[in-house]
């Protein structure tokens, strides 16, 4: 009976629960059972549902609530569960599948239910008995370490192995060291990070007392107090505070990097039990509201207290890691604690980024593993005929002589051999994939981020700020951009809003006219005073205005313009806070800030004007409504705010509702103004032949209006575009009339600069068109979407055409885009163009770009920190983008093709020697240098030159670098390292080789015996030759090729080639033999008095570099770069001691002798320019803009038409004044 009943029970169980909860219930009724065995109709009659039902649905724990039978069982089972469970991690991702949270305040026993998250916090990975297994088993994981790993283990085996397993372990346990120690070191900081916040003191609310309590052992449902200036311990639901109306005031820099105040408002219903312990620890209310989620902007919830429900939002919440200001005290109770915060929630990995230079070198890496194995399969070959003919005399003294039949030439003995030959070459030629590559990397990639945190031409003083890199392996992808997607505001304007002019019942305020506003920008007399506000003591002293007009209206309280300013006044979320006597704002947005300054001073075709000028435009409105309708109004608002589906829907519904028939009461337009040197870094970008998009949520005139501003948009382009369909036939019609525009190549231009608009939204006529001056060179197109019309083009079907498109205009500007529609801009370019992209921002609207992209870019302005913590790399103006792409990025990028280069170049000449010594040892695999060089060779030998190299080397300084933006060109054609520059080093490290073991091997075979020596002896010095012919051919190479010598270049090339032969006389000379047992005692000493050592090492570096110069040479003399001419010039200038510039023309080379002689003279009398004759000639119109924009971008065209890329240095843009890096 008890059997039937078991079986029933985990047969009923197995069907609706895990396999840990059946065996729960396994153990309930067997215990069950037993403790019913006085009485067995109890057993047979239990309904299995009662043991099924004791099981928690969410986290599977049998509970002990509400059982009617075996108190004393179930009492047991309890104490064995707490006793034994079994702590079980969650992810973040594990919540998905919570869809809803409930608690209670002030209630443990009901909240443990549902086993929510404690406040204990731990970020690092390791603890002291886990590191070394876990740590290990993550560096295994890595192709390079597996791959290492396994040819250890093939060299412990003696029949394979012709090497002592020291040449690769000992590379193996010292990068495996240094990897683990860097782990380690960071670990250990997270530890103590842990810690330090774990155990920070809070105060809660038990009993109608505070008690202090860790963080770590806060609970949710908890109510704690706390105090100004502290951290918020976890995210909490605001119940009362010290301030009236229940506002507390806290700053959210560690949360966004947002430094603004921002106010959080409790419940009036809550807020009424201030600072009363006693109500307060009586607090019982019910909370219901959504998941842990990540998304710190929003909280859907709702309290049900005294038979009352209450809608909860984020105004309502302070999520951990604020911190309490200008606020006494304030309560909360606990919603989500430990991992479930939004601020740990949004502390999870981000997507790793690969730069392309690392996605080529994977796929280098597999080349030359199967080169490798090719060469092990010819070698094995090799072995079988040579074993079926010779070897067999030999057998009895290889490894395998236990193996094998002695003295036999069998099919299977051969292919055996050979098959053992196979694994030994593949250990022998193992250093053709380096483990020290991977090391090198890392360390050249620190050490590029450093020299971008150490910039002082990178810091921006007024904030204190300097530029830092996030990240340690996307330097050289900084070298190789070719699109920029950019914010505009904040990122190319300085996001300081000043109240410029406004529309007030269609009266226009602020408008000056041009020769008066152009006389007060440059200060003149005749300019206008500005208004004077002292008769208002609450006035900032920094706003400025010029109509007085406005002043007057506002004095004599006109209707329309009373109306005007009380909206301004009430109309915002901008708190205000008194310090010393002044009134000072705290806004979340620089608009608000800029409005409601504007109001405080002062106590509909305007529009499209204010936009013209490139001024930010607001509508202002108002409607009357009774009381009842408000009523009625509110009570719809309340019950969509209780709602926790779609609560945004029905809310917005009912703001739609009574944001009807309102009356317009005027405009205002607000100025931001663009960031210094953003005009100059856009068009030395654009000349880097980087293509620059805008992505700005800007009206479409002040979007153009900006482009031209910041140089992005021309005079000398041929066309602007414009897409602003607003159906998708719309956009498709008007993708295919520019397309066809652009191949055909003639423009619409009228001639005279005036804009023309060809298009309306109707699928009847062409593409809307921008007009412009008309010059003879006019060069490229522009194209400007808008959002509307962008949700379209970037549809399935349209997406690739509008990509078409935009990659054939030299700019692109896309206005009024959602954040999301910034990110699958970016995405669509990187998943279709083989480009890298970069995007960068300021704000938390352009983070998902940011992540989108390559490489992402944050600026640190006045909208908080978010990008920043977002990006790869964070500066504090876009001016410094010119620097960090032009010199770091093509510095990093040249630099580590540089080092590539070498190190495959000098491991291929290192390792193929063996493959020639194999003709003369019978293809036995056997090593021609000493197991102790082999293992030093990459660590210690020539390792810091070539790291040397890759960290200092540079070919031009950064002043030219930042004079010549075509330099950067190269980086993105992929030009200083590609398949053909790769498999030019390996042929050089293949014909080095040869000339390495060949040389020495005729020099040394005449006198072999060097007077009666062993051939053990013979062969320690033919080994001792190659390996120092090898070490100071590839030291010399390497100091042939360095373009920029330091002090610690020097240090690094010829102190180790000192600290080799310092090493090769300690081990050949000065330790006994009995140490190491090597069979090259006394070498080193009777090779260095040797004639024909030295005779055949001076060969040989002849011989090597010869080649090397002269194809040099060829190429820098007959054909030379911009980069080589540039060099020349720098030494010329360093060599002749000149302050002047030395021309590009002067320069003397074969090829700049054949241009010379078929050159004519220059008919300009004074000037290596042609000047403005043509614009003069060609009678252009040279009025003056406002912005004089227009004059200097044509005098900047005529002087680029002008020029050649081998331009004269006065004629660029002066940024030489930069001192090097």
């Amino acid at each position: 009976m008890y059997v039937v009943n078991l079986f029933s029970c985990i047969q009923t169980a197995y069907k609706k629960h895990t396999i840990s909860q059946v065996l729960l219930i396994t153990l309930w009724t067997t215990l069950s059972m037993a403790s019913s065995s006085n009485d067995p109709s109890t057993v047979v009659g239990m309904d299995v549902q009662n043991v099924t039902s004791k099981i928690n649905p969410r986290n599977g724990r049998l509970t002990t609530r509400d059982v009617r039978f075996m108190p004393n069982t179930a009492a047991v089972i309890s104490k064995m569960l707490k006793k034994f469970k079994k702590k079980r991690k969650r992810n973040p991702q594990d919540n998905v599948s919570e869809v809803e949270r409930r608690l209670r305040a002030n209630d443990r026993d009901y909240n443990e239910q549902f086993d929510y998250a404690r406040n204990f916090i731990r970020t690092s990975k390791y603890n002291l008995f886990t590191f070394l297994p876990k740590n290990l088993f993550e560096q295994f994981q890595r192709l390079a370490n597996f791959y290492f790993l396994i040819l250890m283990i093939l060299q412990l085996i003696p029949q394979i192995s012709s090497l002592t397993s020291l040449t690769t372990i000992l590379p193996l346990v010292a990068v495996l060291s240094l990897t683990a120690a860097k782990d380690a070191f960071d670990d250990l900081q997270r530890h103590r990070s842990d810690n330090q916040v774990n155990n920070r003191k809070s105060q809660v609310v038990r009993g109608g007392q505070v008690v202090e309590e860790k963080w770590q052992n806060v609970r949710v449902g908890d109510v704690i107090r706390m105090e100004n200036d502290n951290f918020v311990a976890a995210d909490l639901l605001l119940l009362s505070t010290s301030e009236p109306h229940g506002l507390c005031y806290i700053e959210t820099a560690e949360l966004d990097g947002e430094t603004n105040l921002k106010a959080k408002q409790a419940l009036p219903e809550t807020a009424a039990m201030g600072d009363d312990l006693i109500q307060i620890s009586n607090f019982d209310g019910d909370i219901q509201c959504e998941a842990p989620n990540n998304c710190l902007s929003s909280f859907q919830g709702r309290l049900i207290w005294k038979e009352k429900t209450y809608s909860l939002d984020n105004e309502k919440m302070l999520l951990r890691g604020c911190v309490l200001r200008n606020t006494k005290w304030c309560f909360g109770v606990v919603i989500f604690a430990g991992r479930d915060t939004k601020l740990m929630m949004n502390s999870g990995k981000t997507f790793f980024k690969r730069t392309s230079l690392d996605r080529f070198l994977n796929v280098l890496i597999i080349g030359i593993v199967l080169f490798l194995l090719s060469m092990c399969m010819i070698s094995a070959v090799l072995c079988g005929t040579w074993e079926w003919t010779t070897g067999k005399n030999f057998q009895a003294f290889l490894p395998w002589d236990s193996f094998v039949e002695q003295h036999s030439t069998t099919t299977a003995t051969v292919v055996f051999i050979a098959f053992l030959v196979f694994f030994s070459y593949a250990i022998l030629l193992n250093t053709v994939v380096p483990i020290s590559l991977y090391v090198s990397v890392e360390i050249i990639r620190v050490c590029h981020s450093w020299w971008i945190n150490w910039d002082e031409n990178l810091y921006y003083s007024p904030m204190d700020t300097a530029a830092k890199s996030r990240t340690t392996t996307l330097n050289e992808e900084l070298g190789q951009i070719q699109y920029i997607f950019s914010d505009k505001t904040g990122t190319l304007t300085q996001n300081i809003m000043t109240f410029n002019k406004c529309s007030i019942n269609g009266v226009l305020y602020g408008d000056m006219p041009e020769q008066v506003e152009q006389d007060k920008v440059r200060g003149k007399g005749g300019a206008p005073r500005p208004i004077s506000f002292s008769d208002n003591k609450w006035a900032d002293d920094k706003f400025v205005f010029y109509d007085h007009k406005l002043l007057k209206h506002t004095k004599q309280r006109l209707a329309a313009v009373d109306q005007y300013w009380r909206c301004l006044s009430l109309c915002h979320t901008v708190m205000s806070e008194m310090k010393t006597n002044r009134l000072e704002y705290q806004a979340q947005s620089p608009d608000e800030a800029a409005l409601t300054i504007a109001a405080r001073c002062f106590g509909y075709a305007h529009l499209d004007k204010f936009a013209s000028d490139g001024l930010r435009t607001l509508c202002l409105a108002y409607k009357e409504i009774s009381f009842d309708y408000y009523e009625q109004w509110q009570k719809r608002c309340h019950e969509a705010s209780l709602s926790l589906e779609n609560r945004q829907d029905k809310m917005d519904a009912v703001y739609d509702e009574i944001e009807t028939g309102m009356t317009l009461l005027g405009a205002t337009a607000i100025e931001d103004k663009l960031q210094d040197g953003v005009p100059e870094t856009i068009a030395n970008l654009i000349a880097a032949n980087i293509k620059i998009w805008v992505l700005t949520g800007d009206k479409q005139e002040t979007a153009i209006n900006i482009g031209y501003s910041c140089r992005l948009l021309t005079v000398n382009l041929k066309e602007v575009f414009i897409v602003d369909g607003s159906k998708i036939d719309d956009v498709r019609f008007q993708l295919e009339c520019i397309e066809q525009q652009i191949c055909l190549g003639n423009g619409n231009g009228n001639g005279n600069g005036d804009p023309i608009v060809v298009l309306a939204n109707d699928s009847n006529s062409s593409c809307n068109v921008v007009g412009h001056t008309s010059v003879d060179r006019l060069d490229g197109y522009a194209l400007v979407v808008n959002g509307h019309s962008l949700v379209h083009a970037l549809q399935p079907t349209l997406e690739l055409q509008f990509l078409k498109v935009a990659t054939a205009c030299k700019a692109v500007i896309c206005c009024r885009v959602t954040p999301l529609q910034k990110a699958l801009v970016v995405s669509l370019v990187k998943r279709n163009q083989k480009a890298v992209t970069l995007a960068v921002g300021d704000g938390a609207n352009d983070v998902s770009m940011i992540k989108t992209a390559h490489i992402g870019v944050g600026i640190s302005g006045q909208e908080g920190m978010q990008a920043v913590l977002a990006s790869d790399f964070s500066i504090a103006q876009f001016r410094y983008l010119e620097r960090l792409l032009l010199v770091h990025g093509r510095w990093s990028y040249y630099r580590m093709c540089k080092f590539l280069q070498y190190f495959f170049y000098k491991n291929f000449a290192f390792t193929l020697a063996h493959f020639w010594f194999a003709f003369f040892c019978g293809y036995s695999a056997q090593t021609i240098y000493d197991p102790l060089f082999i293992a030093c060779y990459n660590l210690f030998f020539t390792a810091l030159p070539v790291i040397g190299v890759g960290v200092f080397d540079q070919d031009v300084s950064d002043k030219n670098s930042l004079r010549y933006p075509e330099l950067y060109i190269p980086g993105q054609q992929n030009l200083y390292f590609n398949m053909r520059i790769f498999t030019y080093s390996v042929l050089r490290g293949f014909f080095s080789s040869g000339v390495l073991f060949f040389i020495p091997y005729a020099a040394l075979s005449e006198n072999v015996d060097f007077g009666g020596k062993s051939s053990a002896q013979s062969m320690q010095a033919l080994s001792f030759t190659i390996f120092t012919a090898l070490i100071v051919t590839v030291t010399a190479q390497i100091a042939l090729d360095t373009a920029y010598w330091t002090l610690i270049n020097h240090i690094f090339v010829w102190g180790s080639l000192a600290f080799y032969f310092f090493v090769a006389l300690v081990y050949y000379e000065l330790l006994p033999f009995d140490v190491l047992h090597h069979n090259g005692y006394g070498t080193a000493m009777e090779m260095f008095v040797y004639p024909n050592f030295w005779l055949s090492i001076l060969l040989i570096v002849v011989l090597l570099m010869l080649p090397h110069i002269s194809v040099r040479f060829f190429w820098v003399d007959v054909f030379p770069s911009l980069s080589d001419r540039i060099r020349v010039k720098q030494n010329l200038r360093r060599l002749q001691g000149r302050l002047s510039e030395v021309p590009l023309q002067s320069l003397t080379t074969a090829s700049s002798l054949r241009r010379r002689r078929a050159s004519t003279r220059s008919s300009y009398a004074f000037s290596h320019h042609p000047g403005f004759g043509e614009m003069i000639t060609k009678g252009l119109n040279m009025r003056q803009w406002k912005n004089e924009l227009k004059l200097s971008t044509v005098i900047e065209t005529l002087r680029r038409s002008s020029t050649s890329i081998n331009r004269d240095p006065s004629t660029t843009c002066s940024n030489d004044q930069q001192p090097n890096l």
